[in-house]
């Protein structure tokens, strides 16, 4: 085994102490490669966060730690003396806290221009977006999966080399206050509100509340910075107001209004493929996205705005966007094979609320079926929406008709209220649980059907998705739709 240089290491040892306020136990590693709070998924050399969560302490995993390779492992006070001897260990007080502190370290160590992205809906694939179009202007890193909250936001960013040109971070909320913190921790040039939809209501009396939660974002951003807004919201004029009074220099807009910066002149939704047709600042452009979508298209104005801030040139930023991929639980598509031949499944079982639940909607109504293939939706419970949980839930009945699916088949209590406000023509089959509907929507594919998964992750869509993939080999060529 060949041994790291130190220009490989993405913190030294000694570079560690200080910003973990730690002490040290057992011989100080000459660097780490990288940061894990999962011993499951860490890489050989990297430093291991004894994370304490809601259902698990990192603690327990300090040894398996050590057996996949870490190079030491920062654990509090209160375990220290549990653990195995050997180490190297960082003791600190509070393992959280000692990461956040290492989150803002590698913030001001790294002379990245930053963005921060919010909003109901599309914080991932926007973000995933900007990864792509500014890693063709220089260096560029982002946070990993949904990485957004209370350990996410300072785990990406402890992870963010040294040299990084770009930063490109993700931030979410369930409650008010919680992007505060999270925003001072990344102290964005750029902040992006995707948009503003009815989700977490459980938790806010109505919209407005959650489009000022989001706003937060506005608070930790640089002196002189910019915001994006979505023109097209109906709290856009609120959302405005907050801007004005943040640090902010400009901010700038995007949607089909005509007074946006950047405006959505026609989108051609395709089987994989979106067909943008938008003017960016006056300049006229026609681009492809490598996915399908009128959502992918409208949040694709808000990157080519950030990518213009930086000095990105526009239309490489647009031609890039072309090579976006649908990721597996966000609109993955995958072929795989009925008893009679193959068909289509949509794997967009990440998440849901009910704007994206309209959106996958409608992106399944303007796709066509194979032959004697249905359009089939199989839908789970969208969770945290309060009281109006079910009305919410049934108003997707029109939505059902508009973009004419076929058959629904529906998990959970709140599903059944679209389940019975469906005609029964359309009524595939209800379940309690996502485990006890498989069996009959694994009965129910044929050939040339499009099957879109999706719900609250918590709902247990993704287990359906998994089922379906061990049920039928993955077919090879492009999926039929």
């Amino acid at each position: 085994m060949i041994a790291a240089s130190s220009k490989d290491y993405l913190w030294t040892g000694l570079g560690l102490v200080a910003p973990l306020g730690a002490r040290v136990r057992g011989p100080i590693p000459p660097g780490v490669t990288g940061i894990s709070i999962d011993s499951r998924s860490l890489q050989e050399g990297e430093l291991f966060f004894a994370i304490r969560g809601q259902n698990s302490d990192g603690h327990d995993y300090v040894g398996k730690a050590f057996e996949r390779g870490a190079s030491a492992a920062v654990v509090d006070e209160a375990h220290i003396e549990r653990l195995p001897p050997s180490g190297p260990y960082f003791v600190v007080a509070d393992v959280l806290s000692a990461l956040e502190q290492l989150g803002l370290a590698a913030r001001l160590r790294a002379k990245a221009r930053v963005v921060a992205v919010t909003g109901s809906v599309g914080k991932t694939s926007t973000k995933e977006a900007l990864r792509l179009v500014l890693s063709k202007a220089g260096a560029a890193h982002a946070s990993a999966a949904s990485y957004n909250n209370h350990w996410g936001v300072p785990l990406s960013l402890a992870r963010m080399p040294k040299g990084t040109q770009f930063g490109i971070f993700e931030i979410g909320m369930n409650h008010k206050g919680e992007i505060t913190p999270l925003t001072a921790m990344v102290r964005p040039h750029v902040a992006i509100i995707t948009t503003i939809a009815p989700v977490h209501l459980e938790y806010f009396a109505n919209v407005d509340e959650i489009a000022d939660a989001k706003a937060e974002i506005f608070s930790g951003l640089v002196e002189g910075g910019l915001i994006i807004l979505n023109r097209d919201l109906p709290q856009y004029e609120r959302l405005l107001s907050a801007a004005r009074a943040s640090p902010a220099s400009y901010v700038a807009s995007f949607g089909e209004d005509a007074r946006s910066d950047a405006r959505l002149l026609n989108v051609r939704i395709g089987a994989e493929q979106s067909e943008v047709e938008a003017e960016i600042s006056g300049q006229r452009l026609s681009y492809r996205l490598g996915v399908a979508g009128r959502h992918f298209a409208m949040n694709s104005l808000a990157v080519l705005l950030a990518a213009k801030a930086f000095g990105a040139d526009v239309e490489i930023s647009a031609h890039a966007l072309a090579q976006i991929e649908a990721q597996p639980g966000r609109g993955e598509r995958l072929r795989l094979s009925a008893a009679d031949g193959p068909y289509t499944l949509i794997d967009d079982s990440y998440n849901a609320n009910p704007a994206s639940m309209r959106a996958a909607l409608a992106l399944l109504g303007g796709l066509d079926p194979q032959g004697e293939g249905r359009r089939i939706a199989i839908l789970g419970d969208m969770l945290e929406l309060g009281d109006n949980g079910g009305a919410l839930h049934e108003a997707l009945a029109d939505d059902v008709e508009a973009h004419h699916v076929d058959l629904v088949f529906a998990a959970g209590p709140l599903m059944k209220r679209l389940f019975d406000a469906l005609p029964e023509v359309r009524r595939g089959a209800w379940a309690p649980k996502a485990t006890e509907l498989t069996a009959a929507i694994e009965t129910a594919l044929h050939s040339g059907d499009i099957a879109l998964v999706k719900g609250s992750n918590a709902s247990g869509m993704g287990g359906i998705v998994k089922s379906l993939k061990s049920q039928a080999h993955l077919s090879q060529g492009t999926a039929p739709c």
